[in-house]
């Protein structure tokens, strides 16, 4: 069975995450983007963790649906409970490494409730697991996955955005050099890792020890429009097993293929200093020894300068080994369409569009990947139309992300943009 998976996201308990982040929403905004399986994550904090036992029941193997009474009504055809959920959860690790301070993101998985409730038991007795849906636990990574696999040997652990500066495992201001490094021994275990918004398939395709990892996306959402930012494509049995078993064999059919950010949007793409709003691609940072230009503090070393560092010689940008698998760069629909009638994607008229789209196509991925050109002309404004085409061919430009601020996507130069609204008449 083919279908779409974002196993990374976070609840209303996680710090700086919406509200809005509840289990009937999210049953509900899953299938209107088009995921199948959705990540409940935080699992582990104990209000969410009770949610998730109330309101969610058993559905394929490992799997899980909302339950009827919950069921959040649409205006359209979108049946929640088609929404699987898949028990997930987000790990802070903040330990002393070979000398150094570590502060690491993974995130873990659970086979059935049962064993998400073992996991919660051994790491309240080492953390505060009630302070934040992602917890800090003082406690090394290899620790954390021996954890998991002593509660049951189908947890899985996938360290998260791995190039993320401040707590990517490879990140450059804690983190290591190679899983190896982390994990010592049990490095094998790690069967996968997540490239998180600032890097692509085709960046770590550089490093030559994640030749024998899959490469998965997630969204990492912190609100319901983000869900889907970026996901994994799988073809496999709709299962807790089957999903992991694909990840498991990277050279298999199991999983498709990656939807991913256009990485330079990221927030750490780049190098720079946000308070001095300095920006630099890894050649100019070297230039210039590190060194801000204009208040002489170190600048944060992004993602493209850290791959830089780690890449194989002989894999120079561009690199594509035999075992690849697709991906596809996108930009999330609501943000197309803002881009493209040129008002902010939060704006009244952005939400009437998206929500008017997605009943004529059935959800956003539909749109983004699958409708027809010949569709998509015939059911969207012609300014939307063009902006999701010209973004499936490449056609953006964008200010990189550095530093923790998004890079800025454009697609229309403004007198483009004026000369498709005229086309709105005979739209």
């Amino acid at each position: 069975m083919k279908f779409i998976a974002d196993i990374e996201i976070h609840s209303k308990y996680a710090r700086a995450v919406s509200p809005q982040m509840i289990l009937e929403n999210l049953a509900l905004w899953a299938v209107k983007k088009g995921i199948k399986v959705l990540g409940t994550g935080d699992f582990t904090h104990p209000a969410w963790f009770k949610d998730i036992k109330e309101k969610l029941e058993p559905a394929e193997p490992g799997l899980y649906q909302i339950k009827e009474k919950y069921v959040l009504k649409s205006n359209g055809a979108h049946n929640p409970r088609d929404t699987r959920f898949v028990l997930s959860g987000e790990i802070s690790c903040v330990y002393t490494k070979n000398g150094r301070g570590r502060r690491v993101h993974h995130l873990i998985y659970a086979p059935s409730i049962g064993v998400a409730e073992k996991i919660n038991t051994q790491l309240d007795w080492i953390g505060n697991i009630k302070s934040d849906g992602r917890p800090i636990v003082g406690i090394d990574s290899k620790e954390l996955l021996k954890v998991l696999l002593s509660a049951s040997p189908e947890c899985v652990l996938i360290p998260a955005h791995v190039w993320t500066p401040w707590f990517g495992v490879f990140g450059s201001k804690s983190g290591f050099d190679s899983l190896r490094e982390c994990f010592d021994e049990l490095e094998p275990q790690i069967f996968a890792i997540e490239t998180g918004l600032s890097s692509d398939p085709s960046m770590n395709w550089r490093i030559p020890f994640l030749d024998d990892k899959t490469i998965i996306s997630s969204s990492d959402s912190h609100s319901l429009t983000r869900i889907g930012r970026e996901a994994t494509i799988f073809d496999t049995d709709l299962s807790y097993n089957g999903i992991m078993n694909a990840l498991k064999d990277k050279k298999g059919k199991g999983l498709t293929g990656t939807i991913e950010f256009f990485p330079e949007e990221g927030r750490y793409h780049y190098d720079g200093h946000r308070e001095c709003k300095i920006v630099w691609a890894p050649e100019e940072t070297k230039k210039h020894k590190g060194i801000c230009t204009n208040c002489g503090k170190p600048v944060t070393i992004g993602v493209m300068a850290r791959i830089d560092e780690l890449a194989d010689s002989k894999r120079p940008q561009g690199f594509k080994p035999a075992w690849a698998k697709p991906f596809y760069n996108f930009v999330p629909f609501d943000e197309v369409i803002g881009e493209s009638l040129g008002v902010g994607k939060a704006s009244k008229s952005v939400w009437v569009e998206y929500e008017a789209a997605i009943e004529r196509f059935g959800s956003e991925f539909n749109i983004l990947i699958d409708a027809t050109e010949k569709n998509l002309r015939a059911g969207l404004l012609p300014a939307v139309a063009e902006g999701v085409i010209r973004m499936r061919q490449g056609k953006v430009r964008i200010e990189p992300g550095y530093d923790g601020e998004y890079g800025k996507i454009k697609i229309f130069e403004e007198q483009e943009r004026k000369e498709l609204e005229t086309q709105k008449g005979l739209f």
